[in-house]
């Protein structure tokens, strides 16, 4: 038995679902990697040695690479200080003013740990603010959030039943699923209950991302309309369609909006931020939002220092003219070897799709030889900035000799 399957079995006797991060525990052995102890630049390596060009990057908030090295300097120098104190850090200033200059919306910030918890604050934080209590969910908004019946229990997993297990009913009866750019969906949702909807929050669909230019703008007019707030959950979209995210990339305003996975480089950080006039509903006197770790101090000496990198670096550029190099390449190579698969979405961040006629094994069969030829993908794939144009061209190299692999 390899050092990695001794891990894999260890972990599943100790861990429910064999990780603590579900979309974490490998569904495709023996050719997935069971655990992975070592990342450099763009590529990881497993227990037994085995390296992968990886586009998994931690499922999303490795933007710049593994042990980038301003990023890692940053946490060494405070961590000679000190991670965290009973009271507030300067950088908690400087890394809120930060992304107040940085996204749209934002006149004032706070910071948790996951994208999750942070989406868990908006959603208070617009109770609080309109005194209503319904909230209209679109797409996945985090295992804390995942409440309405018919609604994602998982990216891209819709509970079964009418509701959630472990929620209780009078709870996710107040929680409302409408799929992406359904407005008339939504419309139906406000003509029905609008002076009790407190909010609707929106995760990107990322194959359909498009269609934002016209669905963020209709959201918010009917939003605006009926008095009920707008909440963007950009902890994929931010950073990475645009640092400002899509509010930014679409020029649409929430009023409150949740960044996570690209905000420091890996460090576990959350910033919810909004309008000065909403997120007051938070401040003294509101709804009490409070985290012991919300001002931990290496997480936010690597936002501070991922942030200035996107400032001064061309990094969502890269990402794009990277992404596009990669997907249309492995959109060509599916093609050529007529595998019914294809890339579809915004280049940072795309997600495989079945063609017409296609058969789901198909997936399964293609991500077991991309494994075995050493790269790491997931269903929402990514490249960070330390891909270059040579591991990109490597990567395209080991993913034709998978597809031929796998070809009729």
């Amino acid at each position: 038995m390899t050092t990695s399957m001794q891990w894999h079995e260890r972990l599943e006797k100790a861990i429910p679902w064999g990780s603590s991060t579900c979309s974490k525990a490998p569904t495709l052995l023996p050719e997935e990697p069971a655990v992975i102890v070592k990342g450099k630049g763009c590529r990881v390596w497993d227990a037994d040695g085995n390296e992968f060009i990886d586009f998994r990057n931690g499922l999303g908030p490795i933007t710049l690479g593994y042990q980038y090295p301003e990023v890692d300097d940053a946490i060494r120098r405070q961590l000679g200080n000190g991670i965290i104190f009973g009271h507030a850090h300067p950088l908690e200033a400087e890394v809120a003013e930060q992304l107040c200059e940085l996204i749209p919306c934002a006149e004032r910030a706070r910071f948790l740990k996951t994208g999750g918890e942070a989406l868990a604050a908006s959603l208070r934080i617009a109770r609080a603010y309109t005194g209503r209590e319904r909230i209209v969910q679109v797409g996945y908004n985090g295992w804390l959030n995942a409440l309405a019946g018919g609604g994602q229990s998982l990216p891209g997993q819709s509970a079964t039943g009418k509701g959630v297990p472990g929620v209780p009913g009078a709870l996710g009866e107040l929680h409302h699923a409408v799929g992406w750019n359904d407005i008339a969906a939504l419309e139906r949702w406000f003509e029905h209950c609008g002076k009790e909807i407190a909010a609707v929050v929106i995760a990107a669909d990322y194959a359909g991302m498009a269609l934002g230019e016209t669905f963020y703008p209709a959201v918010r007019e009917l939003t605006r309309k009926h008095g009920a707030l707008l909440i963007f959950d950009e902890i994929v979209t931010g950073f990475r369609i645009a640092i400002g995210g899509v509010q930014q990339y679409f020029g649409v305003n929430p009023d409150l909006a949740v960044f996570s996975k690209g905000i420091a480089n890996g460090m576990p950080l959350s910033a919810y931020v909004g309008s000065k006039d909403v997120m007051a509903a938070c401040d003294r006197g509101g709804t009490v939002i409070s985290s012991t770790f919300g001002g931990e101090t290496l997480s936010l000496a690597a936002s501070k220092a991922t942030l200035a990198v996107y400032k001064e670096q061309n990094v969502v550029g890269h990402l794009w003219k990277q992404g596009e190099k990669l997907w249309s390449g492995l959109n060509a190579i599916f093609a050529d070897n007529g595998i019914p698969l294809e890339l579809k979405g915004f280049w940072p961040c795309p997600t495989f799709m079945l063609r017409d006629g296609g058969s789901a094994s198909w997936r399964e069969k293609f991500f077991r030889a991309a494994y075995r030829n050493g790269v790491s993908l997931y269903n929402v794939s990514y490249v960070n900035f330390s891909h270059m144009d040579e591991d990109i061209a490597e990567a395209l190299e080991r993913l034709e000799r998978a597809c031929k692999e796998i070809a009729v």
